[in-house]
């Protein structure tokens, strides 16, 4: 697929750079059929690809070409540059594993108190502790931590929610009391 783009880019930058930016061009050229070459390399190796850590290595070099293909892609059609997603934990969850919902909840957090009781705390606890709850539970129900047992994932994502959900509560509310600063007196 990045190698029909960048073949479309080529095209786009012969018929219109060569016409008013033809510097841009004579710069563009070389650099669009590099990113040619770089995935008929990753097209090559990937024959030879045997484990996991080789899997991922060219992953990672394929996301670096996808990366350089979409500067230049920018530069020809002089648009700013497309920014990639960032994954976000618990959507990634969500759609690892369904809805994300273990039997007979909703699969949603929508209050504030039903997320403190997720995480084991009493209602009005502070972000920090909050955060600190959160990664104490994670570690627990974390597959890594389980020896590769995925039964606790779906109570993973609800804490996940449960802790965004406070995450976003806290700070549009700030329930949190502020930082005690010694024997600061306003009369002072």
């Amino acid at each position: 697929m990045l190698r029909a783009k960048n073949v479309d880019s080529m095209e786009f930058a012969v018929d219109f750079m060569m016409q008013e930016r033809v510097d841009s061009y004579f710069r563009i050229e070389p650099a669009l059929e590099e990113v040619e070459r770089s995935l008929g390399q990753i097209e090559d190796e990937l024959d030879r690809v045997r484990d996991v850590s080789g899997a991922s290595r060219l992953e990672s070099r394929l996301e670096f070409v996808e990366d350089r293909w979409d500067e230049l892609d920018s530069e020809i059609r002089e648009r700013p540059r497309r920014r990639r997603r960032k994954i976000n934990l618990a959507d990634f969850l969500k759609t690892a594993g369904g809805d994300g919902s273990p039997a007979g909840t909703s699969g949603e957090v929508n209050n504030a108190y039903d997320a403190y009781q997720l995480l084991g705390l009493e209602f009005g606890t502070p972000l920090t502790d909050v955060t600190t709850a959160f990664r104490q539970r994670a570690k627990e129900l974390h597959p890594d931590a389980r020896n590769g047992d995925r039964s606790s994932e779906p109570e993973l994502r609800r804490i996940l929610e449960a802790y965004q959900f406070l995450k976003e509560y806290l700070s549009l509310s700030n329930t949190e009391p502020p930082i005690s600063r010694g024997d600061y007196r306003p009369t002072e």
